[in-house]
């Protein structure tokens, strides 16, 4: 089968591999119909997240048809045939935080959680095409893949909707919901969000859902501030302002009442504070660019809350902490806990309350993964999110 692998450091390649086995009772073997590239790929992309290996098969956003069951798997609740989306964290379903609907803490999922615990203290969920540390496991950029603990994370899908109306509710969905509900939106409050990527868009779209008066969206790439302001925003682009300075102008010098961290590890920016933290960047001294950390505690009310779904990896310095005590913030993140969302978010996209695919700008077959992934990282083309098809060219062949 061809599958994209991460063969180091900006160089992704599209290879023949062999194709996944039933190894546990409760495995599926699950065919891709779509995948997609995830902003959290090009953190792997660009090197900086230790623990992968030549070869490794990247993707967590995937869905498609079982076309195999391990025999611990519930017919009732997962068969051959069915149509599903596959969360990108994978969870047993039965340990303490799986009972607690703590998804992506589960206990049993990570194999490989005594190394993650000298890092961490203790170890999250294993991920679907996210490194060693988190599993070593098979991700979906690929024509099939392996699903563990398949009779609790899939969902089924209804043949009325398509692909691109249902594929994000294997994270960037989901991830953008709670990140938004992480903000203890109340109604009528203000909530800004630093980036616009696909997450920042599906946050924006959630906390109007959840009754936010004002959304204001931080980012410095024109179609992405175009689509927040689709989505009801106000934008600020951060080559023209001061963000700190206009959002205490647009507050009344109040702040936001929330403020949401979707940028992650690989954070853009002026002044000394983000040349200091790419050069220890570069020089493998720190793993994480934390400079929209730092505006969001700065930035947000006394009394708020930051909210942070963008990924980081490793320790970090220079972090406000006498800002976040002295103004009595709270902060919450997480990896998603998937299967909290899933099924209602599903819900709404039948209900017509929103259709994911507008956040799609590139659809390609899976063997141009590779030059999806530059464009991606480089923002070329209008690039905002790419789908990839797995059987295109193997289809027109």
């Amino acid at each position: 089968m061809k599958a994209v692998c991460w063969m180091g450091k900006e160089d992704m390649q599209v290879h023949e591999v062999p194709e996944p086995k039933i190894l546990n009772p409760r495995d599926a073997i699950v065919r891709v119909t779509t995948t997609c590239i995830c902003g959290s790929d090009l953190h792997l992309y660009d090197g900086l997240v230790p623990t992968l290996a030549q070869g490794d098969i990247l993707g967590h956003e995937f869905m498609g048809e079982v076309v195999e069951t391990g025999p611990g798997v519930d017919s009732a609740k997962l068969k051959t045939g069915d149509r599903v989306v596959v969360p990108f964290t994978i969870a047993c379903g039965g340990c303490g935080p799986c009972h607690e609907e703590l998804w992506s803490l589960c206990d049993n999922s990570n194999p490989n959680a005594w190394f993650v615990e000298k890092l961490m203290g203790h170890s999250p969920s294993g991920l679907f095409g996210y490194t060693h540390m988190m599993g070593g496991y098979a991700g979906g950029q690929a024509q099939y893949v392996r699903v563990p603990f398949a009779d609790v994370g899939p969902i089924k899908v209804p043949e009325s909707l398509r692909d691109d109306q249902v594929v994000f509710l294997s994270d960037i969905f989901p991830t953008g919901y709670m990140a938004a509900e992480n903000c203890n939106i109340k109604p009528g409050d203000t909530v800004a969000i630093w980036g616009c990527g696909p997450i920042g868009q599906f946050a924006i779209r959630s906390a109007f859902m959840m009754g936010a008066g004002r959304v204001i969206a931080i980012d410095h790439v024109p179609e992405r501030l175009q689509m927040a302001r689709e989505g009801g925003a106000e934008t600020l682009n951060f080559d023209d302002v001061d963000v700190l300075e206009a959002l205490r102008e647009i507050t009344g010098s109040k702040g936001p009442d929330a403020c949401m961290d979707a940028v992650g590890m690989e954070a853009s920016g002026h002044g000394m504070q983000y040349f200091y933290d790419s050069a220890k960047q570069k020089l493998r001294l720190v793993q994480d660019r934390i400079g929209v950390l730092r505006q969001c505690i700065q930035a947000c009310r006394k009394g708020g809350t930051v909210s942070v779904p963008g990924v980081y990896a490793g320790f970090d310095d220079k972090v406000p902490l006498g800002a976040f005590m002295n103004k009595s913030l709270t902060l919450k993140t997480g990896q998603t806990h998937m299967m909290r969302y899933m099924k209602p978010l599903l819900e709404r996209i039948e209900k017509g309350e929103i259709d994911p695919s507008f956040v799609i700008s590139h659809r390609l077959p899976l063997t141009q993964a590779p030059e999806g992934y530059r464009i991606f990282r480089e923002k070329e083309d209008h690039c905002t999110k790419v789908v990839l098809d797995p059987w295109a060219e193997a289809a027109a062949a």
